[in-house]
C-alpha cells in the first residue's frame, strides 16, 4: 500500500505504554531516542489489535495456521538467507527436494535419476515473472533464427486473470490479449483464446483455480485447440498454468484430471506453497517440463558467497523459514495428508454454499469442482447491495470481499468466502447466521439505491467501499 501523503496525524499514541513513554511517538519519521523494548513492543501490538483477525479473513487463499512443531522450525531458521547456498546447503536441499516432488506429483517426465527444473520464490507473482519471462527469452531466439521481428511480443489469458499477470505484461513490455467474460462463464473460453493467438503469442495462460470463482479452465481443451493451430501454422505457441490455487488440490481431488505436463503444450506451471500448500505467506514455486524450456541466459552463476552458485530469480535475499516449512508438510502429511485436508474443506464448503442458498437471496456461481469458495450475488440488488452485506459483516469480524466481474461482465457483483484448512462447520453455520441477520436489518433500512446504477457509478461503489475499510483502520490508531 502507499505511504498516506495527507497524514492527519503526526504522532502515534499509546496507553498502555504510557508508563513508559511520556511523549507522542512520531508517525513518520524515526524518533530522535531510544524507547524501552516493553513499550516498543506495547506500541506497535496496540495497533496491531486493530487488524482483522486473520482467522475471519475469508478474502485470502494464504494459510492462516500451522501446527506448532513448524512454527519452531520457522523461527529457528528465521536468520538464515536463503540465497547462501554454500552456507546452508541444506536448505538448498530440502528446496531442491520440493522442487521435485512438485514436479512428480504435476506428471513431470523426470527420470529416476534426473532432477526437476523449477525454483522457489516469494509467491505465485514471482513465479509468474520468471515463467513469463522464460517463454519472452524463448520466442525472442525462435524469432531471431527465422530472421523476423522481436519487438511485438504477447500473451493471451482470460480477463479473469489475477493481477500479477498484468504486472508482468507492464513491467516487461508484453501485450495482454484477453478474453473477455460473459454473465454465468466466469472463466476463459478455450476457443476465443485460440482465436487470439498470432504469431506474436509468447504463450496462453490458463488458470486453475480462479481468484473470482474458484472454477477451472479448460486446459485439456485448450490443448488441443492449440495443437491443431500449431500443427497449421507452425508457431509452436505453448502454455502455461498459473495453478496457484488450484495446483494443490486437482492432483488430491481430481487425479483423472488432465491439466499439467500430462499435457504436452504446457511448458511450466506455478503453484503456492503459502495457500493450498498451507503454508504461511512468502513462498510460491515454478516448476518447468523440461531443461530447454528454461533459457540458459536467463540463468545466472555468482561465487561471492563462497561459491559457484546459479540463481534464477527476480528477488535475491530472502528467509528459509517458508522453504523449510513447506518441506515440513510434504514430509508431514504425505499425499493422504493433503488428501485429507483439502476433503475436509470441501465438506465445510458445502455445508456454507447449503446455508446460503437457503436463505434465498443469493445466486451461488462458483462450481462444485475447483477451489473450495463459495462465490455469490444477490437475486434481487434493487434496494441494497453486496458491498453493503461486506460492510455490515465486519461488525462481526468477517472479511467478505465484495466486487464487480471483469469486461464484459461488470454488471455483476459477487461476494466470495474462501474456505481454508482452519474454517470449520460451525464458523460456516456461524457466518450464515450473520449474514441472514444482516439482510434481516437491511430490509428494515430505507434503500441507499435511487436509481439503476451505471457502470461508472457502480465502480465509484466499490472503491468507496475499500476505501472505507482502510479509512477506518487509519482513523482507529490509539
Amino acid at each position: 500500500m502507499l505511504a498516506a501523503t495527507n497524514p492527519t496525524e503526526e504522532h502515534v499514541h499509546s496507553t498502555f505504554a504510557s508508563r513508559y513513554v511520556r511523549a507522542p511517538v512520531p508517525r513518520f519519521k524515526m524518533p530522535e531516542k531510544s524507547i524501552p523494548k516493553d513499550a516498543a513492543y506495547q506500541v506497535i501490538h496496540d495497533e496491531l489489535m486493530l487488524d482483522g483477525n486473520p482467522r475471519l479473513n475469508l478474502a485470502s487463499f494464504v494459510t492462516t495456521w500451522m501446527e506448532p512443531e513448524c512454527d519452531k522450525l520457522m523461527m529457528a531458521a528465521i536468520n538464515k538467507n536463503y540465497v547462501d547456498m554454500d552456507e546452508y546447503p541444506v536448505t538448498t536441499e530440502l528446496q531442491n527436494r520440493c522442487v521435485n516432488m512438485i514436479a512428480n506429483l504435476f506428471h513431470a517426465p523426470v527420470g529416476e535419476e534426473e532432477t526437476a527444473v523449477g525454483v522457489g520464490t516469494v509467491g505465485s507473482s514471482e513465479a509468474i515473472m520468471l515463467a513469463g519471462l522464460a517463454f519472452k527469452r524463448r520466442w525472442q531466439h525462435k524469432r531471431k533464427t527465422e530472421g523476423k521481428p522481436t519487438d511485438n511480443p504477447n500473451i493471451v489469458t482470460g480477463a479473469n486473470v489475477q493481477v500479477c499477470w498484468e504486472k508482468f505484461a507492464r513491467y516487461f513490455e508484453v501485450g495482454l490479449k484477453e478474453v473477455k467474460l460473459k454473465e454465468g462463464y466466469y472463466v476463459m473460453d478455450p476457443e476465443q483464446a485460440v482465436e487470439l493467438v498470432d504469431e506474436n503469442t509468447i504463450c496462453v495462460a490458463a488458470i486453475l483455480g480462479s481468484t473470482l470463482t474458484g472454477e477451472f479452465e479448460d486446459v485439456k481443451t485448450l490443448n488441443d485447440l492449440l495443437m491443431k493451430k500449431n500443427e497449421e501454422t507452425g508457431w509452436g505457441t505453448p502454455i502455461h498454468v498459473d495453478a496457484a490455487s488450484g495446483g494443490f488440490i486437482a492432483p488430491f481431488l481430481y487425479p483423472d484430471l488432465e491439466w499439467d505436463f500430462r499435457l504436452p503444450l504446457v511448458k511450466s506451471i506455478n503453484v503456492s506453497g503459502h495457500k493450498y500448500g498451507l503454508v504461511y505467506a512468502g513462498v510460491g514455486w515454478v516448476v518447468w517440463r523440461n531443461k530447454e524450456d528454461l533459457p540458459d541466459d536467463l540463468v545466472f552463476h555468482i561465487n561471492y558467497l563462497g561459491s559457484d552458485q546459479p540463481t534464477f530469480t527476480l528477488n535475491f535475499s530472502k528467509g528459509s523459514s517458508q522453504i523449510i516449512a513447506q518441506y515440513y508438510q510434504f514430509l508431514r502429511l504425505g499425499f493422504e495428508g493433503y488428501k485429507n485436508i483439502i476433503e475436509n474443506c470441501m465438506e465445510n464448503m458445502k455445508v456454507l454454499k447449503q446455508g446460503i442458498e437457503n436463505t434465498g437471496k443469493f445466486n451461488i456461481l462458483s462450481k462444485d469442482i475447483g477451489v473450495p469458495l463459495v462465490a455469490f450475488s444477490l437475486k434481487d440488488s434493487s434496494k441494497h447491495t453486496v458491498f453493503e452485506i461486506a460492510e455490515n459483516l465486519r461488525r462481526f469480524g468477517w472479511i467478505l470481499p465484495a466486487y464487480t466481474m471483469p469486461a464484459n461482465a461488470q454488471h455483476v457483483a459477487v461476494l466470495r468466502a474462501v474456505i481454508r484448512e482452519d474454517f470449520s462447520h460451525g464458523l460456516a453455520k456461524r457466518l450464515v447466521a450473520h449474514i441472514e441477520q444482516v439482510l434481516k436489518e437491511m430490509d428494515g433500512l430505507p434503500s441507499r439505491l435511487q436509481h439503476k446504477k451505471t457502470e461508472r457509478e457502480t465502480q465509484e461503489e466499490v472503491f468507496r467501499y475499500w476505501k472505507r475499510l482502510v479509512d477506518r483502520k487509519r482513523a482507529g490508531v490509539c
